[in-house]
């Protein structure tokens, strides 16, 4: 990204719903048991929202953590972005409800889908309306409700999903050396059927007969798109360290999408980082979709694992298919 204006993340908030789901619950409800998730996952539990709150609850949650982080009201914000494939409704966006319970009045609201990609789409597009002056504060969120449309009977993907939101505020900066470096996104709808919902849109609009196919619940081939991650992730982080003149050598943080233990080891490989140079926390939540990247964001900052200028590099494949990756120098 060029020009005189950098984003830089000032401030990254987090939410995550109070019920815990361990491996052992599972078992009871289908047949599998905690050695079988741990050794093909690494998966213990997930965290799943309560039945009388939704989606854009949770984003309010970690907008709030984030905006305080960063000493920033929301009325001073210009944009909101949420990367979501579980808005409230399907109009309007989840980001206008935001908007409005944030008293965010004259901020742009709009929400991003592209699967678990989500919120590196949506920090991408906020990057852009900063970097060339139209706006000078945004709050990107990502945040998904998983538990909504997973079959809970389907033992292949049950175990795999939770709930959480994560939320970062961005600022435009002039003649920084922080902020966001460069980026890379992508996307290949040929492998659209590898993850999807099928029900609910206006090609199959709910109906008794859709309900009862259970169409309203994610399908995923976990083989093919387990085989689609391995390669992506670490194709996608190369790519955006070539452009921004950089190598595996200068990153000091990995923060992955968090789907499978496996896919990050994977990519630790494959950009020949050590473990102690990446941050997971998907064996406490497991995927969070569009929330996973930021939530492990906040978490490590919180956690000062992070120092000031340190190169962090941000990688997430999802429906679509789609993938992404950010490099970015640490501001705080």
């Amino acid at each position: 990204m060029k020009g005189s204006l950098k984003a830089v993340i000032t401030g990254t908030g987090s939410y995550l719903p109070d019920q815990i789901v361990t491996n052992d619950d599972l078992a009871k409800q289908v047949d599998t048991n905690d050695e079988w998730i741990r050794t093909r996952t690494g998966i213990r539990e997930r965290r799943v929202l309560a039945e009388d709150l939704a989606t854009s609850d949770m984003c309010i949650e970690a907008a709030r953590k984030a905006l305080e982080d960063a000493g920033i009201a929301a009325a001073d914000l210009d944009l909101i972005i949420v990367g979501t494939v579980t808005s409230d409704m399907l109009f309007p966006s989840t980001a206008c409800l935001v908007q409005h319970r944030l008293e965010a009045l004259k901020a742009a609201a709009f929400d991003v889908s592209a699967g678990c990609t989500g919120f590196l789409y949506g920090l991408v597009t906020a990057a852009q309306f900063l970097e060339t002056g139209m706006y000078r504060t945004a709050l990107v969120i990502g945040a998904d409700t998983l538990s909504r449309v997973i079959d809970w009977s389907d033992r292949s993907t049950c175990v795999l999903f939770g709930d959480g939101a994560g939320a970062v505020v961005l600022e435009a900066v002039s003649n920084t050396d922080y902020g966001i470096l460069g980026s890379y996104l992508g996307a290949d709808g040929s492998g659209a059927h590898l993850l999807n919902l099928p029900g609910g849109g206006s090609r199959c609009p709910a109906t008794r007969d859709s309900v009862e196919k259970g169409l309203h619940h994610l399908r995923m081939e976990g083989k093919e798109v387990f085989k689609f991650a391995v390669k992506t992730m670490g194709e996608a982080a190369l790519h955006v360290l070539k452009e921004c003149g950089l190598s595996q050598e200068d990153v000091d943080f990995l923060i992955p999408h968090q789907a499978n233990l496996r896919i990050v080891d994977a990519a630790l490989k494959r950009l020949e980082l050590p473990s102690d140079r990446v941050y997971t926390n998907l064996e406490k939540y497991g995927n969070m979709s569009s929330a996973s990247v930021p939530v492990a964001l906040d978490e490590a900052a919180r956690l000062g694992k992070f120092q000031k200028g340190n190169l962090l590099l941000l990688i997430a494949f999802g429906a679509g298919l789609t993938w992404g990756g950010v490099a970015l120098r640490w501001a705080k």
